[in-house]
This record gives structure tokens, sequence and C-alpha cells, in this order.
């Protein structure tokens, strides 16, 4: 009898909170790493696979996804999550609300919630979980079943939603959330949320380290005053028009707000999601220093980290926008300088039939939001060692972190007990980003004519393959991951 499934021989081992990639042989029994050694015995094992001097990364924990905002989920959890694993993404999390888009329903997530777990069994080629948005009142009572029954601790809140358009015009946000005339989506509603999400830390101690709010930081009222001046001059046109019709002091008034609001509810656990310029970063900064008693985590996207409004096509328009390249090199010195928790992709599929509107080059009638995931690590790498940012760092930051803050505790490490999860790299080769070459359907990409240095060739669920060769191989393993609640 084999004392391992597989062992991977010759590999450049990046342990997150290491000081620098080892050379080590892994041991995989049962599905989890059971052995990180000098030398492991080949014929102790039932598979051998030999990683020829290529770094092996934790699975990349991509805790920002949006299946089945464009797209119906169940194809989504297919081909996005292949377009995941194909740039070494082993677990996803993706935000789930009712209202317009996603489900395209109302009502209790008693009801919604089993449709979406439905919708997803058996789809998807890596674990993946969810993150939920109390749309209505009722909701709010809702989240002591959604932590217990079914495993979700994280929880989100759209700031802009309540009266400003998804895509860059004002419309009825009473149809588009679809909740009832005697409710709305407002400031006081976002603190009856942390008041339940805080409410419910205190019903559930084994698992208030677990749950947590998250909040899309950007200002309604600044947006709707600046949409309508921008497109009155008509100076600035395509994605640095959309930039400045939501302009970055926006992004920073409105993580004021939800801070003080956090401060008020006592409500410790904020994630301030995808920071996308100088101001936005200043302002999380300082919310820091101003409250320390609250833990806020800081998120920043590989898209914002790879594009400015200059360099990217009009594919990437998203919410909040690209910036300028002074804000791109804001947020790397803020990214070095250890301010940001983690990274993610923030990944949208929108076709290209669904993405731009008529005329085709108006960026406010295009809709926001692009996909990435595929890119999540390789861009990392070829932009992070170019500024001096270590492969161990970038294994904390788009793996270790995310997992821990989110409950995947069995997730984006590598060390003896936790799940087989992991992919090869190769950091010696050069290639252009096509977007014929990604498994997603979304048919373009923002980063399209980009030189990357750095690609997955391999990457693994579980301590078996689910991207090798240039293609997925076997079936759809992937499962759904309770993070709190008895099955935790």
């Amino acid at each position: 009898m084999s004392n391992y499934d597989l062992v991977i021989q010759n590999a450049l081992v990046v342990r997150p909170e290491a000081h620098s990639p080892e050379r080590l042989d892994v041991g995989v029994k049962d599905g989890t790493f059971s052995a990180f050694e000098n030398s492991i015995d080949a014929s102790q094992a039932s598979k051998v696979l030999d990683a020829e001097g290529r770094h092996l990364f934790p699975g990349v924990v991509d805790v920002h996804q949006h299946w089945g905002i464009y797209n119906e989920l169940g194809q989504d959890a297919d081909s996005e999550s292949r377009a995941s694993a194909q740039g070494g993404v082993t677990s996803g999390i993706t935000y789930m609300r009712t209202g317009a888009y996603y489900m395209n329903r109302t009502g209790p997530y008693k009801e919604v919630f089993p449709d979406v777990l439905a919708a997803t069994e058996g789809k998807a080629f890596i674990d993946y979980a969810f993150h939920v948005a109390p749309i209505l009142r009722e909701h709010i009572d809702e989240i002591p079943m959604m932590i217990e029954e079914f495993g979700v601790p994280s929880f989100k809140i759209f700031m802009f939603y309540g009266s400003h358009g998804l895509h860059g015009r004002s419309s009825d946000q009473g149809s588009f959330l679809m909740i009832p005339e005697d409710q709305s989506y407002d400031y006081a509603h976002f603190e009856f949320v942390m008041r339940g999400i805080e409410k419910a830390r205190e019903e559930f101690p084994g698992d208030r380290d677990r749950i947590s709010l998250s909040l899309h930081c950007e200002t309604a009222e600044i947006m709707r005053a600046y949409t309508k001046l921008v497109e009155q001059e008509g100076r600035l046109a395509g994605l640095e028009a959309y930039s400045a019709s939501r302009p970055p002091h926006s992004e920073g008034l409105a993580i004021t707000i939800a801070s003080y609001l956090a401060h008020e509810t006592q409500l410790p656990n904020i994630n301030l999601l995808h920071l996308s310029s100088r101001k936005a970063v200043e302002a999380a900064m300082m919310m820091q220093a101003t409250f320390p008693h609250i833990d806020f985590r800081r998120e920043v996207t590989v898209g914002h980290l790879l594009a400015d409004f200059h360099t990217a096509n009009l594919g990437g328009k998203v919410n909040p926008p690209l910036r300028s390249r002074e804000d791109v090199e804001t947020l790397w010195e803020h990214l070095l300088a250890g301010h940001f928790s983690w990274v993610t992709s923030d990944h949208a599929c929108c076709k290209e039939e669904t993405k731009f509107g008529e005329p085709r080059d108006d960026v406010f009638v295009a809709k926001s939001g692009f996909g990435g995931t595929e890119y999540l690590l390789p861009g990392m790498i070829s932009e992070g060692r170019k500024r001096g940012l270590s492969y161990n760092r970038i294994a904390e930051l788009v793996s270790k972190n995310p997992a821990e803050r989110f409950g995947m505790s069995h997730k984006g490490d590598l060390t003896v007990g936790v799940d087989a999860d992991f992919c090869l790299v190769d950091d010696d080769v050069e290639y252009v980003v096509r977007a014929a070459d990604s498994f997603s359907t979304q048919e373009y990409t923002p980063f399209e004519g980009f030189e990357l240095t750095a690609r997955v060739t391999d990457t693994f669920l579980r301590g078996e393959p689910v991207f090798t060769d240039g293609r997925i191989v076997g079936d759809p393993r992937g499962q759904f991951v309770r993070r709190s609640g008895p099955d935790a």
C-alpha cells in the first residue's frame, strides 16, 4: 500500500509567510497535503509528478467573483470555473443577491438560496462558496439562518445601489432591486444590516471571527451629479470619462461613512472592496487610524493593478472604474507597503453581445464588469516581481489571507493537513494576452495585448488534476464549501 497518492518532485514550493521558495518534494494523501520534505522516495507514491523546477503555489482563493450576473448561474459555474482553473484558482467565492441580474428574482433567501445551490451543484471545476447581500428588510432577519444552516458567514452592501444605475445612469432602483414600495436601500438599511451581523456574531461565538461585512464603497449622490457633468461637457471619452463620472472622492466619502457606521454599530469585521484610487486608499488608512478597534481588511483587484483608463480597451468598464496611471502606481506603493490584505479578480463574465451598447463606443451604455480570474496569479507574478514583490508574499495575497478571512480554513496554504490545492507556474515565459486563449465565454478582455511573464501550467484540486497540458481534465469535482455552522 502506497504512503502517498501523489508525490510532486523537483518543485520550488512557495509557502505563504516563508522567506523564499524552497526546493521540496510534496506528498499528497486522501486529498490533503501529507508531507513537505527535502526528498520523498518515489516508490512510496501511487503517482509521481515531476515539477521540473517550476514554482508550486497554493491554489488561488479568488474571493470576489460574480458567477451568474450576466449569464445563467449554472452556465457560469461551468465555464468561469474552467477559466479560474486555467489561472491556478482552486476556490472562488461569488457575490449573490436578489433583484435584477443574478437569479432575477426577489424573496427570502430561505427560498432563493437553495435554488442557487441547485444551479451550481455538479457544474464547477473548482470549489466554491457565496457571499450574500441583504437587500430586503427580511434578509436581515435571515442572517442567522444563512450562517447556521447554509454555512454563509460573509455579507455585502453595495453602497451606491439605492439611487444610481448599475452601469452609469440613474434608473428606477426600486424595480432594479425588486424591493417593496415601503422599503429603501439606503444608509439606514446599511446600519440595520450591520447591527444584524453584529448580533449574529454574538449569537454564534464559534463563528464570530469568520462573520464579516464587505462593502462596495461609492457614493450615489456624487456619481449622479458627476455623470451629468461629464456627459454635458463632452470633453472626455471612453474609460477616462467613466472614471471622471465616478470620481475617486466618491470612494473616499463612502469609505468614511461605512467606517463610521461600523464604529456606531460595533461591527469589527469590515472588508473594503476593490479600492481603486489614491483617495480611496488614503480614506481607508485614515479610517483605520481613526477606528483602530475595527478590523479593516482592504482589497485591490488585479485589474486595477494592471490596467489604467488609457491602456485598457472599453471592455474594461467596471465599478469602481479603472483609474489613471498615477492611481495605479499609488496602489502598488500601498500594496508593497503592506496596506492591502488580498488581491482578487472581481471576475464578472459579460459576453460581447451583452457588454456593448449602441453606439458601441459609448461607455455609458456599456455594461459594467469583466472577467479576469485567469490572469490573477500570472498578472501578479508578471508585474509584482518587477517591483520587488516576493513570490511568498504573492501567495499570501492571493491565497492564504483571503482564505483565512472568509473561513476557508482548509484552503490557501501549503502545510500538512489542508486540502491539496495547488498550481505549478512557469515563470520563464513571455506571451501576449489574447481573449481567444481564455476558457471564459467572455470573448474579449481589457487586457488584450498585455505582455505577461508567468503562466500556470497545472492546477490540482484536492490532489487531482483539473487543468494540465493546456486543457481542463476530468469531470467537474468542485464542491460547495460551508464556512460556518456545525459542518464548517
